[in-house]
């Protein structure tokens, strides 16, 4: 299946870290290289705590160095479903600070140089009727927000700015766009390093000893801590038990063409575009010209079979002009599913915080989750505590029975995109 990651492929920071060795004593340790743990990790280095981050393998190894690059406001879960969730007053709480993670993106990026190719631009597109209605209802949210709001294309207007035969229409979005995710995350923990945090690679912890003083032991040595985030996502396994159930790991796949001319006439503005449907494709150019093509998903998180047939398919059904592309480069991963598609973010004691269930929609969020947890260490909770009001609930179906019960679910979804 595994062509190549292309953002590994076109990395541009030179990021040198090491493994632990031996025991040290912190102010805070965070268990994940993501953008959520070197997020927190700059931000409590510049505060001047002492961090530690343990990473199993390398920094921007799982989702943040895997994903589509698309980085939006919001949440996974519609502004309607936040609303349902927590009140009108504190979804537009949560929808302010969501909006200001994009800020913070695009502000560290410009702040320490990093070579993220950002861009900004985006089309909600619509395949069906009912997804016009979604727009529109879309559109009228933004508006109730605050939110600055794009119009809804159509017929030859849309054409012009996204050249496919498949879409009926497409609301601008004038926040959202696209990055190069892994020099993203690289670069944060450049910044990091540069501002005193230790990053430790090929350090796997094994397990977490709670306490007023936390042991983190891991295969390199030991860790312990006045503070403790757990940011390892759809790679976490079982390591923090009252965390499991609460999130599934689902792979999502991705790939990319050669380098065409002919790309640029069918994404003009150079927006990213996702669709609307319940298993979305999702698309971009990339810095050099190349179709960057999303979609597929797996429950199981085993690839599906014929893969990069099956990718070049729904790329050819969006750009029928790309059907003789070529796929250069083609990779998955896991993104942390919440059950609600909202995040999860709590404490499991005064002193152990956790990050996770961006559920895909995480790009711009754990960058600004890292900030979260920075200012409770620091003695300013009340942001981060807005999303702990979120409620959530397990997957049904205990360990064995979890993803085939997903599964099932989620086939009235799959049925539904094809009416």
């Amino acid at each position: 299946m595994n062509l190549g990651n292309f953002y590994h492929a076109t990395a541009r920071v030179n990021l040198v870290t090491q493994p632990l060795a031996g025991d040290i004593t912190v102010d805070a340790a965070i268990i994940g290289g993501g953008i959520t743990g070197v997020s927190a990790a700059l931000h409590l280095a510049e505060k001047g705590f002492s961090v530690a981050l343990l990473e199993a393998e390398h920094i921007g190894w799982g989702a943040s160095g895997r994903n589509g690059g698309q980085a939006l406001p919001g949440f996974s879960a519609s502004q309607s479903k936040i609303k349902s969730l927590v009140g009108a007053p504190m979804a537009k709480q949560l929808w302010d600070m969501s909006m200001e993670g994009v800020d913070l993106l695009h502000s560290q990026i410009q702040r320490f140089g990093i070579p993220a190719d950002p861009v900004t631009g985006y089309l909600h597109a619509a395949l069906k009727p009912r997804h016009v209605r979604e727009l529109e209802e879309m559109q009228a949210e933004m508006a109730e927000l605050g939110a600055p709001v794009g119009r809804i294309l159509k017929g030859e207007e849309l054409r012009t700015r996204l050249a496919s035969p498949r879409y009926i229409a497409a609301l601008e979005d004038f926040v959202a766009g696209h990055i190069h995710p892994y020099n993203y995350v690289l670069g944060l923990a450049d910044a990091a390093q540069k501002a005193g945090a230790k990053l430790y690679t090929q350090t796997r912890v094994l397990q977490v000893e709670p306490g007023k003083i936390i042991t983190v032991k891991t295969s390199r040595g030991t860790v312990r801590a006045g503070f403790l985030l757990t940011a390892g996502g759809a790679y976490l396994g079982d390591l923090m038990r009252p965390l499991t159930g609460y999130i599934m790991p689902a792979g999502t796949y991705i790939m990319a063409t050669e380098p065409r001319a002919d790309v640029k006439t069918m994404i003009p503005g150079n927006e990213a575009v996702g669709d609307l449907n319940f298993v979305l494709d999702y698309f971009r150019r990339s810095a050099d010209d190349r179709m960057l093509f999303g979609g597929r998903v797996s429950y199981s998180t085993l690839p599906p079979p014929s893969l990069k047939s099956a990718m070049l398919a729904r790329v050819v059904r969006v750009f029928p002009q790309l059907a003789d592309a070529k796929v250069e480069y083609l990779w998955g991963g896991n993104v942390d599913i919440s059950r609600n598609r909202a995040p999860h973010f709590g404490r499991l004691t005064e002193n152990i915080l956790f990050a996770q269930g961006f559920s895909g929609h995480g790009v711009a969020l754990t960058g600004f989750a890292g900030k979260l947890v920075a200012e409770l260490i620091a003695g300013q909770a009340g942001r981060f505590d807005l999303f702990t009001k979120i409620p959530h609930a397990r997957f049904p179906g205990g360990r064995r029975l979890r993803v085939p019960a997903l599964l099932l679910a989620t086939t009235y979804f799959r049925l539904r995109d094809m009416l």
